[in-house]
């Protein structure tokens, strides 16, 4: 199946990551805690294993702190994967099922820090979220992108106004803004 092609696609500006980060680190933070305490007591050769999975976590940590530094996203799913592996092979019998709470986590921060766009075409509206939201042209009766903010005006009485990620020219403001009012009135029409 081809990929869809859209007419245009807004990205809006990105939200803060503080909180999702930090509830990241005190999970990693937790399982090496775990980790180097079934390594440590007692220590033998099958202390190994997770003293190693604790030192890739804390590795993990440091890597995406430096990425951070540098302005860049930090993703710790890679490290949060570490840890529900040394978890599964540490934990004892009831309490196995936390590693499937850090594979959950992993896979829905990379969902969760993926960039927020609103793409428009001859059909309809789709937001980039998880799930994905479809909109008929038939539910808005206005779009309008001006001055770095986006307005959704829905039918049903809903307004969604978004900050956008960078600035627009006016022209490509006036082509966009063209654009949406001859879908909402072809939809009109129709």
């Amino acid at each position: 199946m081809a990929a869809k092609t859209f007419d245009y696609i807004v990205v809006l500006k990105q939200r803060s990551f503080k909180l999702v980060d930090n509830i990241s680190i005190m999970m990693l933070i937790l399982a090496v805690v775990v980790l180097l305490e079934d390594a440590l007591t007692p220590f033998s050769n099958a202390s190994i294993m997770p003293f190693t999975i604790a030192t890739l976590i804390l590795g993990w940590i440091i890597f995406t702190y430096a990425k951070k530094s540098n302005g860049k996203v930090g993703y710790y799913r890679i490290g949060l994967l570490f840890a529900a592996w040394g978890l599964f092979i540490t934990l004892k019998s009831p309490y196995v099922w936390i590693f499937a709470v850090y594979v959950i986590a992993a896979v829905m921060e990379k969902q969760v820090k993926f960039p927020r766009e609103i793409a428009f075409d001859e059909t309809e509206v789709v937001f980039n979220t998880f799930p994905r939201k479809h909109y008929q042209w038939s539910e808005l009766s206005n779009v309008v992108l001006k001055d770095g903010l986006l307005t959704l005006d829905f039918k049903n009485n809903k307004l969604l106004q978004k900050e956008i990620d960078s600035q627009t020219t006016p022209q490509l403001e006036k082509e966009f803004n063209e654009f949406c009012k001859s879908m909402i009135k072809a939809d009109t029409i129709k």
